[in-house]
């Protein structure tokens, strides 16, 4: 997964959503309490994930939301699953 996040202590800290941010490259203790989301949830692949910045200092993160399952994949495991719990009973 790429990020438009660049991290760094040279530069001072700028939100320029949705071309890039820039930010710190440590959080600070009151960071995780006093974060912002930034934009809108957007999906790469198969994650849904959201940028989030720290209000006092500009820390950010780009936070995983979830996971879109892959239907080819789930399709097949049902199938094996069905496969599995089939009897093969004899015939009388």
């Amino acid at each position: 997964m790429g990020t438009i996040v660049e991290y760094t202590d040279q530069k001072p800290p700028r939100n320029e959503y949705p071309k890039r941010i820039i930010s710190p490259t440590r959080a600070l203790p009151i960071c995780f309490t006093d974060m912002e989301e930034i934009g809108t949830a957007q999906r790469e692949e198969r994650w849904i994930f959201q940028y989030r910045r720290c209000r006092e200092c500009g820390f950010t993160v780009r936070l995983v939301l979830r996971e879109i399952p892959d239907t080819a994949l789930l399709a097949g495991l049902r199938r094996a699953l069905q496969n599995s719990l089939m009897r093969n009973s004899p015939e009388l």
